[in-house]
């Protein structure tokens, strides 16, 4: 079985920034593929960005260059930083690991953009 415990949600302003994380715990390998999706009201969950196990990095068209995914390994923890945030950045972030042929998903974490 494996936890995913995302944090780091909130309010913020046009322009601004936020940094997401997401522990993983249980029966999951340091270098799994993790990643983030979102979901914002009456919109199907999209992928923002993934880190494979092979080191690949893909983002979403629609945050490349302001948002950054990073992990540590040793910590199973994976990160989003979210730079340059729009109000259509709103919604609610996802952290999702694939692990043994299920989909993990964590509970979410709000992320609401507004002046």
């Amino acid at each position: 079985q494996v936890q995913l415990v995302e944090s780091g949600g909130g309010l913020v302003q046009p322009g601004g920034s936020l940094r997401l994380s997401c522990a993983a715990s249980g029966n999951i390998c340091s270098n799994s593929t993790m990643g983030w999706y979102r979901q914002a009201p009456g919109t199907q969950r999209e992928l923002v960005a993934v880190n494979t196990r092979g080191g690949t990095t893909n983002y979403a068209e629609s945050v490349k260059g302001r948002f950054i995914i990073s992990r540590d390994n040793a910590k199973k923890t994976v990160y989003l930083q979210m730079n340059s945030l729009k109000p259509e950045d709103t919604a609610v972030y996802y952290c999702y690991v694939p692990y043994d042929g299920k989909a993990y998903w964590g509970k979410g974490t709000l992320v609401t953009v507004a002046s």
